[in-house]
């Protein structure tokens, strides 16, 4: 049932499909070379590949009225042949069409004559330009299906939509629509309706919802300030539309001048309580002080999803997911987070089911008060999962205090926090970036699996926790930003640990390991350990992957206990001249500004060339492409940051304006924005710090 107009095509595939279309008899392709007759058919469709066959289209269309289907049309059609193709002309001869679609087609305007076609019961313009829609679309009586997703310019719908009595499926999602048109609540059979845009007139009004029993998926109302009472609301009768999955309730945005009544807002919401079964729930812009007591109760047990933004003016309650955003009044999360009157006296635990929590960008957010109770079983989020919170810099404290069911915490932004993490015996992922002091207090370790701080209180704090509790099963740890002269507990590693990345402390002692290590495959020491002159690496039998950057002070390295390395990456090292005894395992050794041993290494230094010339692959370049390589750097395990000032510095002092350099530079820039391209969200800048911290 398909006629495809191609732009290419051999003679064999030609020949191949007109003896199908004469054996099946329901399939006509027009081809480029091709001049056929529109076989006399029951019911035949055509799809448009190509611009080039538009005349053909044409002429196919005009011998052929009983064509019942016609779709697909190319995106940059319409645009190539504007004064060749004129609608009323081509509907005209398809006037017993069924489905049409003009998707992403470039129209502005469709003629009166698509109100000719009583028999369509499919229409797509999805995508289109067009500004309104003719009168004459509300004779086709026989529609089912209107889709206007995305056409963003089109104002208003035609004023008698009523008429489309048989209309099941209504698609406005992402379009200009100011309003609906009046008594939509005869369309009785809908049963999908992507947007309602409430007016301010009782036949345009929320009401009219109230008499379309069947919708089903997913359903947004805007312009929800146009309700003016509660009585409006409920006449709305969200509650009986059972077959809802997802409601999306939005109010326009509002300037802090305005006056809102907010127990007004609060009785509309109120109304506004979708059925028990609901699955996501977002509500944006709500102009009250208070949710009502349905929002996130236990009753909604299938609620997976409840996301509240841009409420300004308010807090929040309960369910498996939760975000928090830009609630840019709040300055306290209290008692009513917990209960809606603001009193602890509850009959069951707070957020029984929640797992999953992000807090972020609350720039007024100053405290969130514990919740006091007698015995841990007692506790909110019993059994919350993962913890965020983002770019909430003036909270100081308090953090739920016990957590029995936590895995993953991450703070961010938060440089006033001071107060104590919460209590978490099986908590696995700990990341916490920035200046906050948050500390840790009574924090088992064991089930520990990554780490990555940056601060100095917050290593100090790590440091400390480890000297009490052996972490068992930490495979991940990243330190950076740390000045304190600090050294491992028992000079030792932990010995589940994997990669280990060690970033601008300076002073951190690295652990000598009077034992074998056999954990650890991946090392990171960038810019630290400074009293390290002379280093003969710890046996670490497994280690695979080496880098050592920006170490002033080294002049030697050996390795000969590390029999599996891989790779070693020596970066920024000026004053290193030699590295002993590296082993046969080695397959990659790239050198990046280190003049000293480079020189050696090219006029095959008998102190040095032995030792490498075992290798594979050897690069060396002395002064300058290392800049990709601490790019490089800062995406290992997309954990750890590269610090900003430092790349800068590095650019300062080594200009790229020499002519020999342009086909690296070629080679960085292109480099780069492979990176930038494949990895978009790795990076986020803080400006405070003036780094590149990555955003997992």
């Amino acid at each position: 049932m398909a006629a495809k107009l191609y732009g290419t095509g051999d003679m064999e595939k030609i020949v191949g499909t007109l003896e199908s279309v004469v054996a099946r008899k329901d399939l006509l392709r027009l081809e480029k070379s091709a001049k056929v007759d529109m076989p006399r058919i029951p019911s035949t469709s055509l799809v448009i590949n190509s611009d080039i066959f538009v005349p053909k289209m044409l002429e196919a269309c005009e011998s052929s009225s009983h064509v019942r289907t016609l779709f697909r049309i190319k995106a940059d059609l319409y645009r190539q042949h504007k004064l060749g193709i004129d609608l009323g002309r081509l509907l005209a001869q398809l006037k017993r069409l069924r489905v049409l679609s003009f998707k992403s087609f470039k129209i502005d305007i469709l003629p009166d004559s698509i109100g000719e076609l009583i028999h369509l019961r499919y229409l797509n313009l999805s995508n289109t330009l067009v500004v309104t829609l003719p009168e004459s679309l509300n004779n086709l009586y026989n529609l089912q299906t209107l889709k206007l997703r995305s056409c963003r310019k089109l104002k208003k719908l035609p004023s008698n939509m009523q008429n489309l009595v048989n209309l099941r499926h209504l698609d406005v999602f992402d379009t200009g629509l100011e309003e609906m048109p009046k008594k939509m609540r005869k369309l009785k059979d809908l049963q999908f309706l992507s947007d309602y845009i409430a007016g301010k007139h009782e036949e345009n009004g929320i009401g009219e919802l109230g008499e379309l029993p069947h919708l089903h998926g997913s359903l947004w109302i805007k312009k929800l300030e146009n309700v003016k009472n509660s009585g409006e609301a409920s006449n709305a009768r969200m509650d009986e539309k059972i077959q809802l999955n997802a409601l999306y309730l939005r109010w326009s945005s509002f300037e802090e001048s305005e006056v809102c009544d907010s127990q007004s807002e609060k009785d509309v919401l109120d109304k506004l309580r979708p059925h028990k079964d609901l699955k996501k729930l977002f509500i944006s812009c709500y102009r009250g002080t208070m949710f009502p007591d349905w929002v996130g109760q236990s009753w909604y047990h299938n609620m997976t999803w409840l996301e509240l933004s841009g409420c300004r003016n308010c807090w929040l309650p309960s369910l498996q997911s939760l975000i928090i955003s830009e609630l840019d009044k709040v300055k306290k999360i209290g008692g009513s987070f917990y209960k809606g009157d603001g009193t602890h006296q509850h009959q069951q635990t707070p957020f029984p089911s929640l797992k999953f929590l992000i807090i972020q960008t609350m720039p007024c957010w100053e405290e969130w008060e514990s919740y006091e109770c007698d015995d841990d079983d007692d506790a909110p989020f019993p059994k919350l999962e993962e913890l965020r919170i983002y770019n909430c810099p003036k909270l100081r404290g308090d953090l739920p205090t016990f957590l029995p069911s936590l895995k993953s915490l991450h703070i961010r932004g938060c440089e006033e926090i001071g107060c104590y993490l919460p209590r978490a015996p099986i908590l696995r992922k700990l990341r916490i970036d920035g200046k906050q002091e948050a500390r840790m207090r009574d924090q088992p370790l064991s089930m520990l699996e990554k780490v990555v701080i940056n601060g100095e209180q917050q290593v100090e704090y790590v440091f400390e926790a480890m000297t009490h509790t052996q972490p068992t099963s930490l495979s991940c740890l990243g330190i950076s930003e740390c000045s304190s002269a600090i050294s491992f507990p028992g000079d030792a590693l932990p010995p589940s640990l994997k990669q280990l990345g060690i970033y601008n402390c300076k002073n951190v002692e690295f652990p000598m390991q009077h034992q074998q290590h056999h954990s650890l495959q991946r090392l990171q020491i960038h810019n630290s350990c400074h009293s390290l002159i002379s280093f003969a690496f710890p046996a670490f039998p497994n280690l695979k992957y080496l880098t050592i950057a920006i170490r002033e002070n080294l002049t030697s390295l050996e390795l000969s206990q590390s029999q599996s390395l891989q790779e070693l990456w020596i970066v920024e090292c000026p004053k290193l001249e030699n590295i002993i005894r590296l082993p046969a395992s080695l397959t990659q050794l790239r050198i990046y500004g280190c003049p000293l041993l480079g020189e050696g290494i090219e006029r095959k230094d008998p102190h040095i060339w032995p030792s490498i010339s075992h290798i594979p692959h050897i690069e060396m370049i002395l002064k300058v492409f290392y800049v990709l390589i601490l790019c490089w750097l800062s995406t290992w395990t997309r954990n750890f940051k590269l610090e900003w000032t430092t790349l800068r510095l590095l650019l300062l002092h080594h200009p790229l304006t020499h002519p020999n350099l342009r086909p690296f530079i070629t080679f960085l820039g292109v480099a780069l924005a492979c990176l930038l391209a494949r990895c978009p969200r790795w990076f986020a800048r803080d400006e405070s710090e003036q780094t590149w911290i990555s955003s997992n």
